[in-house]
């Protein structure tokens, strides 16, 4: 069996590249004919004409307008890649008649080949919503199908040479010193080993000396298995549904760290651009909090045939737009405000009280409006008492709310000293009021404005880690979206570090965005981290888990381990052996040592670096380079990423206390993990980690 099923994919993928290298040239018309006639008609516009032939004029104009505006779409439409041309191969058996077809990023229908792009081909749904040997009842296309799937199975094909097949029966990798060139490996085998009988140990001080990373015998080789077309291949039933649902209205999406909830916004971008080309155009935004998840969906999304999406992190579109609209107010942002100020600013109460502002009080639709609307909220006391008796009674007390508005007062001199001319008056902003401003602009002048005066409009937002970001930054890219768009909001309150962000539930949270009873939907397998690291992480919430039932983990690992220091010069020295151990045995490997404060990073990556840990790297602005070897960060650096191997450091009593915001930012921490976690501590351990009893 395991000789014909390399067989049989080593003659599909020769036969289809030998098609493929035999199709003639596809020919696209020119555009020089279009170009003339534009400049033909622009000409005649110019010189002048009669009313009604500048009319005629005008429609013909529009109308090459758009052919060569669909000319430009079709070139930019996805090409099968010879050299990777299908992730996925399914046999079907429909009548009693058998037939095959394979599943890639572009559709190529050709006798003797069938490539169907996964995104807008019906049959897709037949891929990722049955197993191999299971029968089918699907209405597809129009028409009633009724079959059983034969083969299913997912590739990795690389220069045009086949890397691995993955099948019920087995997963197979090229292997040039195996006998056959092929291992095999089974798929039981699929896990991490060493994980039987415990899900958790506890070491004590002294007791490290033979534990060591990278227990997974296979990691090496799997590790260069972490190619995009597979990851298509692999998308599960729900995850299909999410993705390809109408191209308008809200999609909400929840689930634990892992789930797949970046994986679907991002896919549902390319669905959706196959019926909409203009979907991959600089008039789509993927929105994320950090610049290392930006970076991250910058590598993903031109895999996914998408080069146009603009990707931005929330305070650099903020910022950019904010200088945009307002060029006469301060750049630079002051970051000594009160932790009660930043947490009344991204409050939905501010953004009530803009509304109330902009509408009881009568003035220009102006620039200079919208900045006062924005200086009087912040320092109108009377309206923020009434905004949160209304809407959020109890959150803030009159005592707060008056000390929220005194600092304002004497920022708002500072601010309007500079305003006048005053080269003395040390203005500044503090960065949640970029947000604020665009809102006040939205409520006060209209749209935010593109380049020409016209709206700012995108035709789809996607905002990742939605639950770190507040309302009225959510409120202030809803304000941009086209009528009838669609936006995909993706995110886990398990994973909440932004503690003043004003982010408490998503019923609350979809109620302050105006659109109270939307559906979220919930992704219920955990596909990162083993059974073992997310029974931990879910152990460390307690009772701020979401559900009741705790998400399914079908992979078992290795148990998490806990080590005790003395001193941190024999934890160091500990890990760099293990370290420089796992560099020997998994050169490919990614490990993440998490710190809980940029001083515990510097110290560790100074200690590591003594310990010759190779491809040791220190992170510190989200510069992380996906690449293999060690990097050295703080927590709240890593998240929505992703690690082979995780070491948390410093779990004691004083960086992780009995709360709240600890526990999400241990659980976070540990969530990171695809194969292995350890956890170690030099001092009094954190109670969090009673969960080892």
């Amino acid at each position: 069996m395991t000789a014909a099923i390399i067989a049989e994919e080593l003659a599909l993928l020769e036969r289809i590249r030998d098609l493929l290298e035999k199709l003639p040239p596809k020919e696209v018309p020119s555009e020089e004919p279009i170009i003339r006639e534009l400049e033909r008609l622009r000409d005649q516009l110019v010189g002048g004409q009669e009313n009604k032939d500048a009319m005629a004029l005008h429609e013909q104009f529009h109308r090459q307008e758009s052919l060569l505006r669909q000319l430009r779409v079709s070139r930019r439409a996805p090409q099968i890649d010879p050299q990777s041309p299908y992730f996925a191969h399914l046999r079907l058996r429909e009548g009693g008649e058998e037939r095959d077809l394979c599943l890639g990023r572009a559709t190529c229908i050709e006798p003797g080949m069938r490539i169907v792009d996964w995104r807008n081909a019906p049959v897709s749904k037949i891929f990722y919503r049955y197993d191999q040997g299971e029968e089918y009842d699907e209405d597809i296309a129009g028409h009633h199908r009724v079959g059983e799937v034969l083969v299913r199975r997912t590739v990795a094909i690389r220069d045009g040479v086949l890397e691995r097949i993955e099948s019920p029966e087995g997963i197979f990798t090229s292997d040039t010193s195996a006998s056959d060139g092929w291992e095999h490996l089974d798929r039981s085998t699929l896990r991490l080993a060493g994980g039987e009988g415990s899900a958790l140990r506890a070491h004590k001080a002294g007791d490290a000396g033979d534990r060591r990373l990278g227990t997974d015998l296979m990691g090496a080789r799997r590790r260069v298995d972490k190619r995009l077309p597979e990851i298509t291949g692999l998308i599960d039933p729900s995850q299909f549904d999410l993705i390809t649902r109408p191209g308008s209205g809200y999609l909400v999406i929840r689930g634990a760290a892992g789930s797949g909830k970046t994986t679907v916004a991002l896919h549902r971008i390319a669905y959706l651009a196959y019926d909409d080309p203009e979907i991959d155009s600089t008039r789509s935004l993927f929105v994320v909090f950090s610049p290392g998840l930006r970076n991250y969906v910058g590598h993903v999304l031109p895999g996914l045939g998408l080069e146009q999406v603009s990707i931005k992190t929330y305070a650099e579109w903020c910022g950019h737009q904010r200088k945009r609209h307002f060029p006469r107010l301060p750049n630079e942002h002051r970051i000594d405000a009160p932790t009660l100020v930043q947490r009344l600013k991204l409050h939905p109460v501010i953004g009530r009280a803009l509304a109330v502002q902009a509408k009881e009080v009568d003035g220009p639709a102006t620039v200079e409006q919208a900045v006062d609307d924005w200086a009087s909220v912040l320092t109108r006391a009377d309206l923020l008492e009434k905004t949160c008796a209304d809407f959020a009674p109890g959150v803030f007390s009159r005592a707060e709310i008056e000390r929220f508005c005194d600092w304002n007062r004497r920022r708002n001199e500072e601010f309007f000293q500079w305003m006048a001319g005053d080269s003395a008056a040390q203005a500044s902003l503090d960065p949640e009021d970029d947000a604020l401003l665009l809102r006040a602009w939205q409520l006060r002048v209209g749209p935010l404005q593109a380049g020409g005066h016209k709206p700012l409009r995108y035709r789809h937002i996607a905002i990742d880690e939605v639950q770190d970001f507040s309302p009225i930054e959510v409120q202030v890219l809803l304000g941009c979206l086209e009528e009838g768009r669609s936006i995909t909001l993706a995110g886990d309150t398990q994973q909440h570090l932004m503690e003043d962000s004003g982010f408490t539930s998503w019923s609350e949270f979809l109620t302050y965005l105006g659109v109270p009873g939307a559906e979220v939907e919930t992704l219920r397998i955990s596909y990162r981290s083993s059974r073992e690291i997310v029974n931990f992480a879910l152990a460390v919430l307690d009772d701020l888990r979401e559900d009741d039932e705790p998400p399914e983990a079908p992979r078992s690992g290795p148990p998490v381990e806990i080590f005790r220091f003395t001193d941190l010069g024999a934890c160091v020295a500990f890990l760099a052996e293990a370290l420089r151990e796992l560099a020997h045995q998994e050169p490919l490997a990614s490990v993440a040592v998490l710190t809980p404060t940029p001083e515990l990073s510097a110290a560790y990556f100074e200690g590591l670096d003594h310990g010759d840990v190779p491809r040791l790297r220190r992170v510190q602005q989200q510069d992380f380079t996906f690449a293999p070897g060690v990097e050295v960060t703080e927590i709240e650096q890593v998240k929505g990423l992703e690690f082979d191997y995780v070491v948390v450091v410093e779990v004691t009593d004083d960086q992780f206390p009995d709360s709240a915001h600890a526990r999400r930012r241990l659980h976070v921490a540990a969530t990171r993990a695809v194969h292995q976690l350890w956890i170690t501590n030099v001092g009094t351990p954190s109670k969090l980690l009673s969960v080892a009893h």
